[in-house]
């Protein structure tokens, strides 16, 4: 080590927004931090500046409470005495969504510039792991650092580190991700609190220092050490300059600074003598003992990461695309920008790990709930507008000729796919207005005899759709126009389900309700009462509920697959700590009752109903633990000796069409202190696995390193995990169950978490949580998808992704327009891309799309476009320009895709 070393302070909180407090509480501590900074500015040249958490968010709460004082902030955000951005909030990153990601580093930069520089610091302090595209993510954000404190060493409770071994040699390394993006890494070896509270006692400064200089000095490559001033809700530390004046008496060898993050990673770029290490891809702490990775937080509170995927999906993937092809297709629909930023801020606002993680009292669950709704309210009402303009647009006038009164549908297919599924759709056989003169009775009878029989689905030319009708019966329901009052009327209301074949992707279908004397042929794909088969499956439920998959492409059969497990858990909302000795139950020698649900032409279903009984909780010991804050590895609580029914109702669903099968269970949960797993054997001979993570298809072992001593060795997903061999392969794709075990048993076994019921927080005190342990009712969908071994090219990845989009449909009336019933405002190729979002950039006008290399290997995009335009341009996930990309004679754009990449083409128009 250099003689040569200086000392690096830099003032910082972690602002946490909920957490063992609610949201309102800590929002009040905020208030007064923000508060008592800005009169130490003013009163102190000394106190240099201070590093607001990289969150943009801080701004926007305090301000809520003190506008009078944002000209004040912004003088010291201007002066760069205050640093701000680049994010909108500290997310988590396992457990948000790649676009989700996107739109918080570009809301980040969009609010920052409002009051002055962005701070480019690639900022993850406390995020429990980080995923392998974050090199990716921050060069193309202009950002060529990240700063970081878990992933590549062991960090526990309470901002304990511990003192074992990691893959870099320093606390400064490279970081390289898939597509080979390189940043500078600086890790919190001694975590983000080793400068907090710096003594002005010049005896106590003495030992602080002695200390704190060898710790940081014992994982740098270099005199620059890191010093940081804060920790979570920490409040500021007025004193501190002079508590550096008497650290300078006393280490006069040492220059001693009040730093800021831009000054010390130039100091850091421009010390660099040693070779760094190069740590590659996901950073998931794979070389510790597995105890301290907190993901267990992926389970805590399933239902907070079901709504969470389904706001994502109805944001990014259905009201942003549908809001952008409105806007294409009608140039006065306005895309509506505000207010995606504002249903964005509001779904972010449930990201932080510490929400998204459900890892906090119940008190702020709760109010992730409310956020949840509110966000995706907003993106339906942007949904329902957008698919009326696109209607207006399409030409339905193909189906007068049909016969009377027939009733068009549009079926929309927001995915990046062409796509084959089935859906259902509510239209109004007959409507009747108030305003036309009719009383309530009157358009009542009418409406209730109305004749509904003797009508076919029929699609653009004529061909006749298999399809299922229910009348709903007479209901009520409005208009709210644009020009007028409120327009209530009576209706008589269908429900239509068919599938919709063929459909392409990012595009549309039109089909009619009318009346026809044309038969359906009887068809079905069930056979007997225990089996479903189509085309490319063969599903066989046995005695016990569980069944076996044939993939009949490639003959291989994948057995007992659907049996649940039931195990205690005696951990908390962080870490799932499974009682000692006990032996995990599972249905596999429990009967079920099993009976044909649906049959149908285009798709059949099997119920399968297990009654069972669980413990109906831990033992008397978990509680006298938990209050004596008995460290859950060390915790002797067993499962209680009563038990409680738990019914378990699963519906296996197969497709005509369908390349994989559908998977809901229901189930009322009375028990505490437990989790439930789905089991799916593969007996796929392989060591690694691929599963669905940020921009990427992550490869991880399936048997830990040397270094891991939890027994569980459960991991994160996103849409799906992949198991594969030569020839065959299985994914396995859920919504919003986003922790998954491959078991070493022999069998490669898939476990996919449920439902994980604990009643405490966790960390660094007791913090009861009784509605973490999640009783009442649950809903769970999962699809299985075989393969031939390379789930890239057959389409498997694909359906896994398409499985996370709800499908769009609307009624409109018969009329001309501009655009085929059948449209698609583009086409596109690369057999290894993955589509991920399709918008409109707010500061250009110009149409962006986004796709990503799920592949190690290179290769190509072409994109051609239906619709007029100017260029294609290359841009990056801030949506810049980047160069422009010449078409060919027929208006096709060809793009050389590298491995992993990310990829953004702007289409100026």
């Amino acid at each position: 080590m250099s003689t040569k070393r200086t000392a690096h302070i830099i003032s910082h909180t972690h602002w946490d927004r909920e957490w063992y407090l609610p949201y309102e509480k800590h929002h009040v501590r905020l208030v007064k931090l923000v508060d008592t900074l800005l009169d130490k500015l003013d009163q102190d040249q000394h106190y240099r500046s201070f590093f607001l958490d990289g969150q943009t968010i801080i701004l926007e709460d305090y301000l809520e409470v003190r506008p009078d004082q944002k000209d004040r902030l912004s003088k010291y955000i201007q002066d760069g005495r205050i640093l701000i951005g680049p994010w909108y909030i500290l997310q988590d990153a396992f457990l948000t969504s790649g676009e989700a990601n996107v739109r918080n580093i570009q809301i980040g930069h969009q609010d920052a510039k409002k009051f002055g520089a962005v701070a480019k610091i690639g900022y993850f302090p406390d995020t429990f792991g980080l995923v392998g595209q974050t090199p990716q993510l921050m060069q193309q954000s202009g950002i060529t650092n990240v700063l970081f404190g878990r992933g590549v060493k062991p960090t526990g409770f309470n901002n304990t580190v511990s003192d074992g071994d990691y893959e870099s040699s320093f606390s400064e390394l490279l970081w390289e991700g898939p597509d080979g993006s390189q940043v500078l890494g600086i890790l919190f070896a001694n975590w983000y609190n080793n400068g907090w509270e710096i003594p002005v006692d010049s005896e106590e400064a003495n030992a602080y220092w002695k200390q704190k200089l060898a710790d940081a000095e014992k994982y740098a490559s270099m005199g620059e050490l890191l010093f940081m001033n804060g920790c979570d809700h920490q409040p500021i530390q007025l004193d501190l300059p002079e508590a550096i004046q008497v650290a300078r008496e006393l280490y006069p060898d040492t220059t001693f600074i009040h730093s800021n993050f831009i000054d010390y990673l130039q100091a850091v770029q421009s010390s660099l003598k040693h070779e760094l290490s190069i740590v590659k891809g996901e950073l998931r702490s794979q070389r510790t003992d597995g105890w301290n990775t907190l993901v267990n937080t992926a389970s805590a509170r399933v239902y907070l990461k079901q709504m969470n995927q389904l706001g994502q999906a109805m944001l990014e993937k259905v009201a942003e695309p549908l809001a952008a092809l409105a806007h294409i297709l009608k140039a006065q629909e306005k895309y509506p920008h505000h207010l995606f930023t504002y249903a964005w801020k509001t779904l972010m606002q449930n990201h932080p790990h510490d929400s998204i993680c459900g890892c906090s009292v119940d008190e702020v669950h709760r109010e992730m709930v409310t956020r949840f709704d509110k966000s995706r309210y907003v993106a339906e009402a942007i949904v329902d507008e957008s698919k009326r303009v696109i209607a207006e647009v399409i030409d339905t006038s193909c189906f007068a000729r049909m016969g009377d009164n027939a009733l068009p549908v549009i079926v929309m297919n927001t995915s990046g796919w062409e796509r084959t599924g089935v859906l259902s759709i509510e239209l109004d056989a007959l409507r009747l207005y108030f305003h036309d003169g009719y009383t309530h009775e009157e358009a009542s009878d009418i409406v209730k005899a109305a004749d509904l029989s003797g009508r076919v689905l029929v699609d653009e030319n004529g061909n006749v759709i298999p399809c299922v009708s229910q009348d709903l019966g007479l209901q009520f329901g409005y208009d709210l126009p644009d020009d007028k009052f409120r327009q209530p009327y009576m209706c008589r209301k269908v429900k239509l389900t068919f599938e919709a074949e063929n459909v392409p992707a990012l595009g549309l279908k039109a089909y009619a309700w009318v009346r026809s004397e044309a038969e359906i042929p009887a068809s079905s794909i069930l056979v007997g009462d225990r089996v479903l088969e189509n085309d490319w499956l063969k599903i066989e439920i046995a005695d016990n509920g569980s069944f076996n998959l044939t993939d009949k492409v490639n003959g291989r059969i994948y057995r007992d697959l659907g049996v649940y497990e039931n195990t205690g858990d005696i951990g908390n909302e962080y870490i799932y700590k499974q009682p000692a000795g006990e032996t995990p139950r599972t249905t596999y020698d429990v009967a079920a009752q099993i009976r044909v649900l649906e049959d149908h032409p285009f798709q059949a279903s099997i119920e399968i109903v297990h009654d069972w009984e669980i413990p109906a909780s831990a033992d008397e010991v978990l509680e006298e633990e938990q209050r004596a804050l008995v460290h859950f590895k060390h915790r002797k609580a067993q499962r209680s000796e009563h038990m409680v029914p738990m019914q378990i109702r699963t519906v296996v669903i197969l497709s005509r069409g369908g390349k994989g099968v559908e998977i809901s269970a229901t189930f009322n949960n009375q028990a505490k202190d437990h989790r439930l797993r789905m089991l799916f054997p593969t007996d796929l001979n392989t060591q690694v696995h691929r599963v669905d993570s940020m921009f990427e298809i992550a490869q991880r072992d399936i048997v830990p390193s040397a270094n891991w001593e939890n027994p569980s060795n459960t991991q994160h997903q996103q849409a799906f995990l992949d198991i594969n061999e030569a020839g065959a392969g299985l994914v396995v794709a859920n919504l919003g169950l986003n922790e998954y075990e491959i078991l070493r048993d022999g069998r490669n076994t898939i476990a996919v978490t449920l439902l994980r019921s604990v009643g405490e927080l966790g960390d660094w005190g007791l913090f009861p949580t009784p509605e973490a342990q999640c009783q009442g009712e649950h809903t769970i969908r999962i699809a299985i998808i075989p393969h031939h071994g390379d789930a890239v090219e057959s389409g498997a990845y694909a359906n896994a992704y398409q499985f996370q989009i709800p499908w769009t449909s609307c009624q409109t009336d018969i009329h001309e327009g501009s655009i085929a019933p059948t449209f698609t405002p583009f086409q596109w190729e690369g057999n290894k891309m993955a589509f991920s979002s399709m918008k409109i950039n707010e500061g250009t006008n110009d149409l962006l799309l986004r796709w990503y290399n799920m592949d190690f290997q290179r290769t190509e995009l072409k994109l051609s476009s239906n619709l007029s335009y100017n260029y294609f341009y290359k841009s990056s996930i801030m949506e810049d320009f980047g160069h422009r990309i010449e078409s060919d004679k027929v208006g096709q754009m060809s793009l050389p895709i590298g491995s992993c990449e990310i990829v953004t083409i702007g289409i100026n128009r």
